[in-house]
């Protein structure tokens, strides 16, 4: 993508004159840096030499501009730096220590930008007994609790791949205190360090059910509330084999679901909220939606307050009338992909920008920070870019 279409979009978006240089990495930290280029942000993505290029398949890469450094060569760090200088935010996925060993820590940058903000993503955090150590979503989300009700009583926790440790514990909050860190940086001149740790945020996502449990309505025993035991709040297999989801927490919602399935005059299906009775309407509803297709629950429940939906896999999921109305889900060269979000003043997502080829933008962004087109060539020829 060129230069000229990318300032042309920043000119439509809610981050446009945010700078943010994203050192590469794995999962949480480079969707970070998609979510602030989808809303606007310039996103310079500094790739490392050797590194495979998986092309158009790395959504995470859209909407950024791509440069390659090998960021051991000391000429390569002088260049990173100088971007540094000129960004408002740095973001980064390593260990801990491991960006102070190459010389670009938050000490080694403070002097260069004052106003900076150093976002760091890790999973376990920057202090903390368990700091140094490898791990995975599953681990992180395991540790903080966010995992334990993910599954049936009795069976194992399996909590949605990705989604709740490394994107909604991770990278959101990561992008929350770059936003964060970059409003008071221009309120106050000064900028700060924001330590994104996966277990943290997931910890964080759970104070919902948190009071939930407080009100006595969350045991620790899986299984016995309303959101992970009963049968008003639940998936079930149809004869085709698809599944429906139903969630009609609230009695009116509730009675309307019982009136379309024509149980409304069922003395057992109206103990709603009995949890003893829980298991048996449990399976009188398996076995009612058993007997017929999807499609068939769906035509019955659809434009009712009986709070339903499909559960759809993601090839469904962008053929839906209400997905597509809303242009959530694009395919483009053949990738499946997800529009930005949120949205604003009731606009519609434009196409996900393109994915960078790898380095495509080296000698863009080093003529932007004025490096002079022989020095750039000197640095080539090094093996720094």
């Amino acid at each position: 993508m060129g230069k000229t279409n990318l300032v042309q979009k920043k000119e439509m978006s809610v981050l446009s004159g945010i700078r943010v240089v994203e050192f590469e990495g794995l999962g949480p930290c480079p969707f970070c840096g998609m979510l602030l280029a989808d809303l606007g942000a310039d996103v310079i993505l500094i790739e490392r030499i050797g590194a495979a290029d998986i092309g158009q398949n790395a959504i995470y890469k859209r909407g950024k501009r791509s440069i390659v450094l090998d960021i051991k060569n000391q000429s390569a760090r002088e260049v990173a730096l100088s971007i540094v200088a000129k960004s408002d935010a740095l973001i980064e996925g390593m260990r801990p220590g491991v960006m102070e060993r190459l010389g670009l820590g938050p000490d080694d940058v403070r002097g260069l930008n004052k106003k900076l903000v150093y976002g760091r993503l890790t999973g376990w955090g920057q202090t903390g007994p368990l700091a140094h150590a490898a791990g995975h979503d599953i681990n992180y989300v395991s540790l903080s609790g966010a995992a334990w009700y993910a599954g049936a009583a009795g069976e194992a926790p399996v909590a949605p791949p990705t989604l709740v440790g490394d994107v909604g514990g991770g990278a959101l909050y990561l992008a929350i205190g770059i936003l964060a860190g970059v409003l008071r940086a221009r309120e106050t001149g000064e900028g700060t360090v924001v330590d994104a740790a996966i277990v943290d945020g997931s910890a964080h996502m759970m104070n919902l059910l948190y009071s939930l449990r407080a009100a006595g309505g969350l045991p620790d025993e899986r299984g016995r509330s309303m959101l992970d035991g009963a049968h008003f709040y639940a998936a079930y297999a149809c004869a085709d084999e698809k599944w429906l989801s139903i969630g009609p927490l609230e009695p009116k919602f509730y009675i309307a679901l019982l009136q379309k399935l024509n149980l409304a005059d069922d003395q057992l299906m109206l103990a709603q909220f009995d949890q003893g009775k829980w298991p048996a309407l449990k399976l009188h509803f398996a076995e009612l939606f058993k007997s017929k297709p999807r499609d068939h629950w769906i035509e019955l429940l659809q434009g009712t307050d009986v709070c339903f939906a499909p559960v759809l896999s993601p090839s469904e999921a962008a053929q839906d009338a209400h997905m597509k109305s809303r242009n959530i889900l694009r395919d483009i060269g053949g990738v499946l992909q997800a529009a930005a979000a949120p949205r604003f003043d009731g606009a519609t997502p434009i196409d996900p920008p393109p994915v960078p080829s790898q380095g495509e933008h080296t000698e863009e962004i080093l003529s932007e920070i004025g490096v002079d087109q022989q020095v750039i060539e000197s640095w080539r020829a090094a093996g720094a870019i």
